[in-house]
């Protein structure tokens, strides 16, 4: 039976043993279905639930903690400097690779700081003796999003329910575009990848805040997200800023606001000035390719038009706050 929002009705499947090495691919594999059939996951998998008790392969070589952007930037770049590679970052646990067993390994090769490199998974399956399939995975946009859950729906032999799942999401995106449509503006949006140093959004971002009826002022759709300078962000005067940051969930997002400092002028962008500052769970709906990118949408259709489509449920955003957060702006905060 389907478990969430985002996942389809399921019937008979042949059996798979997959081991998800993304959080994006743990929550396509289940949306489709399979969940029984995910015997190993990473330690950043957190959704669905029924996924968090497989055996977790990975694990990350940064200090144990919560650390600001600034410390974490810090920390790969101290690893880097030290003469490591960025496979450096995380590790995959070979014992436990050979004690699942897997028929299908799901992995990337689209950031090397976000998850264990392609090639220290082909070595770990080398040592291990494995006999399994390794897949990469390279979305860079919402079509090909898509285009991965019918690839993982093709592979598991469930192609039919990958189908349904794709059918049902650009339903949800049409009725974005229904009510955002005949907006009489498009906001100019910022959002930030990364809050120090900052980080322009690259991939399917950009696309999300298009299908949402805005502008992103940097256009990366489909290009890797970009580090910049506080100034070039001021120079085009977002109307909106949405920070995103990699990997953050909301209240790790507003940790983050408290303990890095704005830069000099913030406040002079029209974002700020007018009290247009958002976060966002990112890791939920905008770092992750997979279904519930189309979540993100939804959720900044409401932030740019919030006249036209409705508020999210709580703990998926928040407009910061005047007088409780130096990123905010000075006016009252809207309520939705």
């Amino acid at each position: 039976m389907a478990t969430c929002q985002n996942c389809v009705e399921v019937g008979e499947a042949y059996s798979m043993r997959i081991v998800s090495l993304l959080p994006s691919t743990t929550e396509i594999v289940c949306a489709l279905g399979l969940a029984d059939q995910l015997v190993g996951i990473t330690h950043e998998c957190d959704y669905p639930p029924e996924a968090l008790d497989r055996p977790v392969l990975t694990r990350n070589a940064l200090p144990a903690g919560a650390l600001s952007s600034a410390e974490i930037d810090a920390a790969i770049s101290g690893l880097l400097d030290a003469g490591h590679s960025v496979e450096a970052v995380y590790h995959i646990d070979r014992d436990v690779l050979r004690a699942v067993h897997p028929d299908l390994i799901l992995t990337q090769q689209l950031c090397d700081v976000c998850a264990v490199s392609f090639s220290e998974v082909q070595r770990a399956v080398a040592a291990v003796g494995g006999d399994c399939q390794i897949v990469s995975l390279e979305p860079a946009g919402i079509e090909e999003i898509f285009g991965t859950i019918e690839q993982v729906g093709a592979l598991a032999g469930v192609p039919e329910r990958a189908t349904a799942l794709v059918a049902s999401l650009r339903a949800r995106l049409a009725r974005v575009a229904e009510a955002v449509g005949s907006a009489d503006r498009r906001p100019r949006v910022w959002c930030g990848e990364w809050l120090d140093p900052p980080f322009g959004a690259g991939h399917w971002v950009p696309e999300q805040v298009r299908l949402a009826g805005g502008e992103e002022i940097f256009e990366r759709a489909g290009q890797p997200s970009e580090r910049m300078a506080w100034e070039a962000v001021a120079s085009l005067a977002p109307e909106v800023v949405v920070l995103t940051p990699c990997g953050y969930d909301l209240q790790a997002t507003l940790r983050d606001t408290e303990r890095t400092a704005p830069p000099p002028g913030w406040q002079e962008l029209p974002a700020v000035r007018a009290g247009q500052v958002y976060a966002v769970d990112a890791s939920a709906y905008f770092s992750r390719p997979g279904p519930r990118v189309v979540d993100g949408v939804e959720i900044l259709a409401h932030i740019l038009h919030p006249d036209r489509f409705p508020a999210p449920p709580p703990g998926r955003m928040a407009q910061l706050q005047p007088g409780r957060s130096a990123w905010a702006g000075t006016v009252p905060m809207r309520t939705s």
